[in-house]
């Protein structure tokens, strides 16, 4: 049983593009962060800072394309920053939820229980739709155990140097996994238990394609080192 203790921020822009940012600072690989971008055409990418949590999270879930370049975020009381390659994000949070409210008041080890969360289960979708809190990805099962939310208010995000537009739901839901993230912007608080069941892993040589930056694979890069005042409860 593999754990990732962190944070999940879901956001969309007005230029169609949504991001997943997971932002782990207890993880089997130690601290990481790593990013899923979905464009308006469908195209799906990931950007992961090494090699090792780059083959990891692309045998969980599905990408068109994977990128390894330096990503580094910082996460504090009020704003979530993230730098990773292509990407520049600069997010405000807003207040807790009302769910999230909610579970907070659940007893953290009921709350981040994989019996707990697959009992649950059929209850997540229709509360928040598109969500779900156990299932299967590739052949690994994997449990969210969400510990607290907060709005994400507002977002500077550019690609490029390009701005991607204002913030926007996540619409329409990303296709990474079985689950997407909420439709508000909301950064959520997160406990992810994946089960022994091994995953089949790539043995390629690490030459990933890409559709979306076109830059070269790079070589020889220092791992970045997020870092988090852990400003939502685990």
């Amino acid at each position: 049983m593999e754990r990732f203790r962190g944070y999940i921020a879901g956001l969309g822009t007005q230029s169609g593009t949504r991001l997943v940012i997971g932002h782990w600072p207890d993880s089997p690989f130690g601290p990481f962060t790593d990013v899923m971008v979905e464009n308006r055409f469908g195209s799906r990418l990931l950007l992961a800072p090494d090699e090792n949590t780059a083959r990891y999270v692309s045998s969980t879930y599905s990408f068109d394309a994977v990128d390894v370049v330096p990503v580094t975020a910082w996460l504090d009381e009020g704003r979530l920053t993230v730098d990773g390659g292509p990407l520049r994000l600069r997010a405000e949070l807003g207040q807790v939820t009302f769910l999230g409210r909610l579970l907070e008041a659940v007893p953290a080890p009921l709350a981040v229980h994989p019996l707990w969360l697959r009992a649950v289960n059929p209850l997540a979708g229709l509360i928040v739709r598109g969500v779900q809190t156990a299932g299967t990805t590739g052949d690994r099962l994997e449990f969210y155990g969400v510990r607290s939310i907060r709005r994400i208010a507002a977002a500077e995000c550019s690609w490029n140097g390009q701005d991607l537009g204002a913030l926007a739901p996540v619409s329409p839901p990303v296709r990474f996994g079985f689950s997407s993230v909420p439709s508000r912007p909301q950064i959520l608080a997160v406990t992810t238990t994946i089960t022994a069941r091994q995953a089949a892993r790539s043995e390629s040589s690490g030459q990933w394609r890409t559709v979306f930056t076109r830059m070269p694979n790079p070589s020889g890069l220092t791992r970045g080192h997020p870092e988090s005042n852990r400003a939502l409860k685990l």
